[in-house]
């Protein structure tokens, strides 16, 4: 019978492992764990990665262990950063796992008695060390060429800012944990992106100095995308996981701007589609008569019913239905209310509307960096007002512009949308 492992490396989405013998260890129930700093009150969809993981192991019948680090969040991982991170106060961090944790319950499975997740944040059972009983504890099971041969290490060390004593005893922290979770929870596999294998390793290593148990540690690759641009993020900033932060029409329209080079990849890592119609997509795509965007349009809606569940997905195909650029379906107030907290939406003065030009408009809400980038929109015909084609740069907006007195609608290109709402006056 297939392994998690195997499954996982099917589909492209392990990097390293610390055992070729992790792939029989996998054959029976384990604990498995992976932890996530709370540096803001979502996760994004970088992050999806690491959810993904543990539900896969869950699905193959092992229980997945989240570690929130109310702790380790207070330091700041260095991995992966060429800076370091500004430090949270505890009261922000409270709030951050709270809003956190939902991420969770809506992607892993929380009825399953026999693999229900565990979600532990590790500042209770390191909130109460002292200092020096850390080092005696757990510090002095450290080497420092070991800790400064990390790659994580090695980088800062090379740039000007160089590292902090707090950032390079992260992977102390991070080790005990990997410890205690075995002592306490019996957690045998940790697992995350291939930026944490330096910490994944001192961790196998410090529980093997002081237990003499065996642990398995996995890491799987970061997501880039084709262009060198960093997955999950867009000009505007974090693609967040949460509603709050992020509607679902425009966590669906992220997706769907996938370019055909990442589609797959993304397919692979980032659903539970079957291997083998993930293939014939791929297949499809090389095909004279496929019809373009039709793969983007199948990763799009299978992650958005992941994260938001099935009323997000409806909720994201019904606002892009009805704010299609070009097409003729009329607009009312009606329609537009229904979709506006799933778009971008500005208020503005009567002052700050009529008789502006367009391209002054949308660099005065933030919306284009520049009015010449405003203007290579319209000569690349990108700039819609309410569903129209603007063809003029010097394009002013008047009051019959305003949908019955109160929106517009405005396309920059034909994926992204804003509503500008006008606001009168109180007297």
């Amino acid at each position: 019978m297939p392994t998690v492992v195997h499954a996982l490396q099917k589909r492209g989405f392990i990097e390293d492992i610390t055992s070729d013998e992790l792939d029989q260890f996998t054959r029976h129930p384990r604990h498995v764990y992976c932890g996530f700093d709370p540096t803001a009150d979502s996760l994004h969809l970088g992050n999806l990665v690491a959810i993904m993981g543990l539900a896969w192991f869950q699905r193959y019948g092992h229980k997945p262990v989240v570690i929130v680090g109310g702790a380790t969040g207070l330091i700041g991982d260095p991995s992966g950063k060429s800076h370091e991170r500004p430090l949270l106060d505890e009261a922000v961090i409270q709030n951050n796992l709270k809003g956190i944790t939902e991420n969770f319950k809506a992607i892993l499975d929380f009825d399953d008695p026999n693999t229900r997740p565990l979600i532990l944040n590790n500042w209770e059972w390191l909130k109460d060390f002292s200092f020096v009983e850390f080092l005696r504890k757990a510090g002095r099971y450290f080497r420092m060429g070991a800790m400064l041969a990390k790659e994580s290490v090695r980088n800062r060390l090379n740039t000007e800012e160089g590292m902090s004593f707090a950032e390079f005893s992260y992977q102390v922290l991070q080790s005990y944990d990997f410890y205690h979770l075995n002592q306490t929870y019996d957690v045998s596999i940790q697992i995350g992106g291939s930026d944490q294998w330096g910490n994944i390793t001192a961790g196998k290593d410090f529980v093997r100095r002081l237990t003499g148990n065996t642990v398995h540690g996995l890491t799987f690759p970061l997501i880039t995308r084709s262009d060198g641009k960093k997955f999950g993020k867009s000009e505007s900033g974090a693609i967040w996981l949460s509603p709050k932060k992020l509607s679902p029409y425009e966590f669906y329209q992220y997706l769907f701007r996938t370019a055909d080079q990442d589609v797959i990849k993304l397919m692979r890592m980032l659903t539970f589609m079957d291997i083998e119609e993930i293939q014939s997509i791929e297949k499809k795509m090389q095909s004279p008569d496929y019809v373009p965007n039709t793969a983007q349009k199948r990763l799009s809606e299978e992650v958005t019913r992941l994260v938001h569940g099935e009323e997000g997905l409806k909720k994201a195909l019904s606002v892009t239905s009805h704010i299609r650029p070009g097409t003729s379906q009329s607009l009312d107030t009606e329609t537009l209310e229904k979709i506006a907290h799933n778009l971008p939406t500005y208020t503005l003065s009567q002052d700050e509307i009529i008789s502006i030009k367009l391209i002054d408009l949308l660099v005065n809400v933030g919306v284009m960096k520049s009015k010449g980038e405003a203007r290579r929109l319209i000569r690349n015909k990108g700039l819609y007002l309410n569903e129209k084609l603007v063809e003029t740069e010097d394009f002013a907006i008047s009051h019959s512009d305003l949908i019955e007195n109160t929106y517009l609608l405005v396309s920059l290109g034909k994926k992204n949308k804003i509503l500008i709402q006008h606001q009168e006056k109180k007297e």
